[in-house]
């Protein structure tokens, strides 16, 4: 049996990546190596795991080649209000993908991205 799910970012920066999901409302629960820059880092926000991983490590330590091009997925966070959210993330330097909207009459949806470019759906039921 799997347990325990995580995504798991790749990123050229990982310490400004992990200020950014800190500064969300994620809690770091494990870093690697304990002292100094780390290559692998692993946050928590209500029950979701969220991976961040160095991508040259990755390159050097397992032999991947994880590219920081193209986005097939996306980081999908609930809340009480998208539009004032939005607002805050926008201000503070978050690229927006689509300001927030109304969609199937019950959401309320945006989507900003991250300091990586990995897309951040807002969502909150109206």
């Amino acid at each position: 049996m799997f347990r325990s799910p995580q995504l798991t970012f790749y990123s050229d920066d990982l310490a400004r990546l992990r200020e950014f999901y800190l500064g969300l409302g994620f809690e770091q629960r494990f870093q690697y190596p304990d002292d100094g820059p780390p290559v692998h880092v692993e946050l928590v926000l209500d029950g979701f795991n969220l991976g961040i991983a160095d991508v040259e490590s990755a390159r050097q330590d397992h032999g991947l080649t994880p590219s920081l091009t193209g986005r097939a997925a996306e980081l999908v966070l609930w809340c009480d209000d998208t539009d004032g959210e939005y607002a805050r993330l926008t201000a503070a330097g978050c690229a927006s993908l689509s300001a927030p909207h109304d969609w199937l009459e019950v959401l309320r949806i945006a989507w900003i991205a991250d300091p990586d470019g990995n897309p951040i759906q807002l969502v909150q039921k109206t």
